[in-house]
């Protein structure tokens, strides 16, 4: 240091500075007070090169300077918001819908996209007043921005109907849609959930299937667009966890059931039910041998919500029943409940038709304390109340509309 720079600093420091009390200031304002202090009673003994000097010795820092000390302020916290802001994709759809209703009951704001491509408004009329609720169409395969700090992203064709009619829509909602989500992951710091399948497993050669199997898929068949579409999935999230550092939670969900399912589903519960409650004969494809293991969507969102909680669990985790059932177990099952004169009818079974699907669920009870509590015989009457109740409904619109048409024209009949 030049004498002249010695001798500007040490009159600066024989200057009494005292730090402007932080509650009343902010670290700019105590910065150009001080600042304005020390140049102002020292501009006559200072030149401009001194004066530099003086500035860069003076700095805000957290050693004592003179008998004053200034302090570098710290950054306030803020506090963490009460309510979460939570996107659910496909929120107004059969397992989505009951995932919002339970995140409304937490207190947190919910906001729905979904292009109700299978989705219906109907199961979330409820919550369209409610001012933490928000409802956007929306088909993921567009990009959207949304300040939120939770994406569950359940937005895909599920059924076999849809899928079969649209397979390039459901693999481009599965992988567009997943990209899209974990691309606003990642600009917003949000965690993202992924609600992936046991058809990832193809038709497996392990059995139960735990989540470190990896499979016996056929990547070419008529359902592999869903099949292949959730592996993709699951693919992204996990390049983008390790590459971008997202924040990512997979589970792999078994046969659902429950309220809120379509009636032309074409999953087999929804089939089974809807045929019994029309009085028709319940179609069971080849011999009926093939099992599947089937949960009631209650348990199922609370699994999700459990493995969103989870700060140490990424997945995947299998989420589903492990009680394994026949086609015609469940076809029984469907008799006693609806309709124990119900007639079975056998069809000739389709292509890529998994034998056997069951999860382990060691991994789901280990980390995340979950496992299903409502068995097939007590959520299944839930399930048949609902589909009886749209049922009739429907036949009661049908008819008021059948009586109204006949109305109109015996009315122009006679006015002719």
């Amino acid at each position: 240091m030049k004498a002249s720079d010695a001798r500007a600093a040490k009159d600066v420091a024989e200057v009494d500075v005292t730090e402007t009390p932080r509650s009343k200031y902010s670290k700019e304002e105590t910065e150009t007070e001080t600042t304005t202090e020390t140049t102002t009673m020292k501009s006559a003994t200072l030149a401009n090169k001194s004066t530099s000097s003086v500035l860069s010795a003076t700095k805000l820092t957290s050693e004592p300077v003179g008998r004053g000390s200034l302090t570098k302020s710290l950054p306030v916290p803020i506090p963490k918001a009460t309510r979460l802001r939570v996107l659910v994709t496909g929120g107004a759809g059969f397992v989505g819908s009951h995932l919002v209703d339970r995140l409304m009951e937490r207190g947190n704001i919910v906001i729905v996209a979904d292009n109700f491509f299978t989705g219906r408004k109907e199961n979330i009329m409820h919550h369209l007043q409610n001012p933490f609720f928000e409802l956007i169409r929306h088909d993921v395969v567009e990009p959207m921005l949304v300040e939120v700090d939770q994406i569950y992203h359940l937005a895909c064709p599920a059924s076999p109907v849809h899928y079969k009619h649209n397979p390039v829509k459901t693999i481009k909602t599965s992988v567009m849609g997943t990209l899209n989500m974990l691309g606003l992951a990642k600009r917003v710091g949000a965690r993202m959930l992924l609600t992936s399948t046991s058809e990832v497993y193809g038709d497996p050669l392990e059995h139960p299937q735990k989540e470190s199997y990896w499979g016996n898929v056929n990547p070419i068949g008529v359902r592999s667009c869903y099949d292949e579409g959730k592996r993709v999935a699951e693919t992204l999230c996990f390049d983008y966890h390790r590459q971008e550092g997202v924040d990512i939670r997979i589970a792999r969900i078994f046969n659902t059931y429950g309220p809120r399912m379509a009636l032309e589903d074409g999953r087999v519960v929804s089939n089974f039910v809807s045929q019994a409650l029309r009085g028709e004969p319940l179609t069971v494809y080849g011999d009926g041998k093939q099992t599947r293991s089937f949960q009631y969507v209650d348990d199922l969102v609370a699994g999700l919500m459990a493995l969103m909680d989870n700060e140490n669990e990424i997945g995947p985790v299998n989420i589903g029943n492990p009680g394994e059932f026949t086609m015609l177990e469940l076809a029984e099952v469907v008799k006693e409940v609806v309709d124990k004169n119900a007639k079975i009818e056998y069809k000739e079974n389709t292509a890529d038709d998994p034998g056997r699907r069951r999860p382990d669920i060691t991994l789901a009870k280990k980390t995340l304390g979950w496992e299903p509590k409502v068995t097939l015989r007590e959520g299944l009457p839930k399930m048949v109340e609902d589909f009886r109740e749209r049922l009739n409904l429907g036949a009661a619109k049908a008819s008021a509309t059948a009586t109204a048409t006949t109305t109109a024209t015996t009315t122009a009949t006679a006015t002719n």
